[in-house]
């Protein structure tokens, strides 16, 4: 189990820093021009990233590790790639279930055992 939550929390980590270096190099590129709005696509970067973490575990990532074989204990999911079902998994917890149910159709459509 420590190996899980290892890896929930590198993805977790990894998805902070990159949130953090995209921030500041955003800064930097417009931070010149007065008039500068940030796109709506900067905006839709920053919610996928989101997520893909879970707010309401917060630092216990040992839930989603835990989720995350629930989910994989369905045999229609073995085949989803992990950060897909970290995904699924992180929108569930928060309770967002029509868009993890969503993503998870799709997924077991795409990657079929």
């Amino acid at each position: 189990m420590k190996e899980k939550v290892a890896f929930v929390n590198g993805v977790y980590a990894a998805g902070a820093k990159l949130k953090f270096h995209h921030r500041q190099e955003v800064k930097k590129q417009f931070n010149q021009d007065p008039n500068w709005v940030e796109p709506y696509y900067i905006e839709r970067f920053y919610e996928i990233v989101d997520e893909h973490r879970s707010k309401k575990a917060g630092y216990q990532v040992n839930l989603v590790a835990e989720a995350m074989d629930a989910f994989y204990s369905n045999y229609d999911n073995t085949a989803i790639p992990l950060l897909e079902a970290v995904r699924i998994v992180s929108l569930a917890q928060d309770g967002n279930t029509e868009k993890a149910d969503l993503y998870l159709l799709k997924a077991q459509k795409r990657y079929k055992p």
